[in-house]
């Protein structure tokens, strides 16, 4: 089950889960709405698809898909389970079945012959010259960058890869369905410089090969076919190693090619990725706008290019991302060879890139007679075409002037043409079966002073004068360990918390949202507030548990443990005292 739980996972994203049922608008890296669960009026409710999980600031509820439909379905796990089976199109009998652990174990064994070939490849690089000299001197390639993103070499023989992976235990059957190897059994990629495809942590699960020397009859590059591991619709080559620039930049540039990608990388500009060619997909976007919803994309100004920038909008708005067009000077083909002539102006292009619809325009401009009817005519159908699809009506308007302007139009012709278009249709929200608290339930203190800590190591000194029994659940005590022996702000869940893993991201986001922001000075005063809170609610809850002790004690004629009892008690009583002065 917890195979079909990871696949329904990988298929769905929690913001589109959400969204039936909630309206969600982009708020930097994450999603904001009014909670469905208490009766709101400022949105506390958030999404953060990057962490995969939802927290209800207002009453205090949150974790991944699967308990927020168990919520607002009113269901248990299984039943949230199947609800979202049937979304992702996941067959749960399938999952229950041999089938299922065959599966799993065919992945394993893919990504197992991935890593060796991976290695291999670096291998063979190594013992060949011409391979040496194409990725070090005609590439400058530097050896940094050449092992971060471990590029190899296939050697241009029959069959080296294939019967390296057969020493190691791999049959026929499994090589077939690997993508390493063409429909006659032998090594795909032969005589090519290698890079591989990782997925967003890192592992190997295809590869890229280019040719070393342009042949008239051979393909420059070849790739993975699709696999059980690779589907080039959802992969976004150098994710795993863009994703910290992407956060710190709050930007990513999408670029054409592979090697574009790892050329920008060498020069230290990171926040860089590719997709296949120019297909960009839902998948590829949603990916990215988990690290930062603003989208730059470096595509080539043809008719390919253009084509997919125009499918890219629709795209780029269902997913909240924020679309700007990188432009090359005339003179380069591609960032590659702009990062070759000047690095800086690489940088200049991604820092001055233009709003999606303006560029555009622009091209739409450029392709058509604007002196004639006919050209006036046909850049306003493709200029509305693309306006029609903005959400926002201000931003409607404003791009309305401007087809006026190029046109030479009456702003008021311009937007009766635009009326005349399609009329989006207004999305309609599941219903919540769980009743709305009337009251915001108050948030943990225990929660609040680990959320600060865990953004600000400054402050976790002041967890020293607190033990386990101070804290509620399992989950709290096992952070609260992990913060008093951590000396790093906590980004990502640790391997040590891995079991506690929704709470840790929870956690996360409420620092993230609510404590990030603020000043040193103020988080210490407030952890240190919490920390006499959570102190002093310990002391009177053992208050109340000494007076019913005692009570028993009494009422059993148990005199010597009463007189224990009202000791411990008036020293408890008295040190609470002391802690209000």
């Amino acid at each position: 089950m917890q195979d079909a739980k990871e696949e329904i996972r990988a298929r769905l994203n929690i913001e589109d889960v959400v969204g039936e049922y909630v309206q969600l608008k982009r708020a930097g890296r994450n999603f904001k709405g009014l909670s469905p669960f208490s009766a709101e009026k400022t949105p506390s409710f958030i999404v953060s698809p990057e962490k995969n999980i939802w927290h209800d600031f207002s009453s205090n509820k949150g974790g991944d898909v699967f308990s927020f439909v168990m919520e607002v379905e009113g269901t248990d796990f299984r039943g949230a389970l199947e609800i979202l089976a049937q979304k992702a199109g996941v067959d749960l009998s399938a999952q229950n079945s041999q089938q299922a652990q065959e599966n799993a174990k065919k992945k394993r064994r893919l990504l197992e012959a991935h890593v060796l070939a991976a290695r291999y490849f670096q291998q063979s690089l190594l013992q060949n010259q011409t391979a040496l000299e194409y990725v070090f001197k005609k590439r400058n390639l530097s050896k940094e960058v050449v092992q971060d993103f471990q590029i190899g070499y296939a050697p241009d023989s029959g069959a080296a890869l294939v019967q390296f992976l057969n020493r190691k235990g791999f049959t026929k059957r499994e090589l077939d369905e690997s993508g390493l190897v063409n429909r006659f059994g032998g090594d795909l990629f032969r005589g090519r410089m290698t890079v591989p495809l990782m997925d967003a942590s890192g592992k190997v699960i295809g590869f890229t090969g280019r040719i070393l020397t342009d042949e008239p009859n051979a393909p420059k590059y070849l790739n993975t076919p699709q696999t059980l591991l690779y589907d080039k619709s959802r992969h976004v080559f150098g994710l795993s190693q863009a994703k910290e620039a992407i956060r710190k930049n709050d930007y990513v540039v999408v670029v054409e090619g592979n090697l574009d990608v790892v050329s920008s990388h060498q020069v230290g500009v990171k926040a860089v990725v590719a997709t296949a060619g120019t297909a960009m997909t839902e998948q590829h976007l949603k990916a990215l706008v988990r690290l930062s919803p603003n989208i730059k994309l470096a595509f080539d100004a043809d008719a390919a290019g253009l084509a997919a920038t125009e499918r890219a909008i629709p795209i780029a708005q269902n997913v909240g991302a924020e679309l700007t067009i990188v432009s090359l000077p005339d003179d380069v083909k591609d960032p590659d060879e702009l990062i070759q002539k000047d690095v800086s102006l690489w940088q200049r292009a991604i820092d001055t890139s233009e709003a999606v619809v303006d560029w555009l325009f622009r091209q739409y401009a450029a392709r058509e007679n604007m002196e004639t009817p006919a050209g006036r005519r046909d850049f306003t159908t493709a200029a509305l075409k693309v306006v029609r699809r903005l959400d926002d009506v201000v931003e409607q308007k404003a791009y309305v002037k401007k087809i006026a302007r190029y046109v030479e139009m009456s702003e008021g012709t311009i937007a009766e043409k635009l009326a005349t278009g399609e009329v989006p249709e207004e999305v309609q929200l599941k219903e919540v079966r769980a009743v709305p608290l009337q009251r915001p339930q108050p948030r943990s203190n225990h929660d609040t002073l680990l959320s600060i800590a865990a953004v600000d190591p400054e402050v976790r000194p002041l967890l020293g004068s607190l033990v386990y029994e101070h804290f509620i659940t399992d989950e709290q005590v096992e952070l609260l360990k992990y913060l008093q022996t951590s000396t790093e702000v906590l980004q990502e869940v640790p391997k040590e918390l891995q079991d506690y893993e929704n709470y840790v991201k929870i956690i996360l986001l409420q620092a993230d949202t609510r404590y990030g922001q603020w000043e040193s000075k103020d988080r210490a005063l407030e952890a240190a507030r919490l920390v006499r809170l959570i102190i002093t609610e310990h002391k009177k809850k053992q208050i109340q548990v000494l007076n019913e002790q005692l009570r028993v004690a009494q009422d059993t004629g148990d005199d010597a443990e009463a007189t224990r009892l009202m000791r411990a008690l008036n020293e408890l009583i008295k040190e609470t005292t002391r802690a209000k002065r």
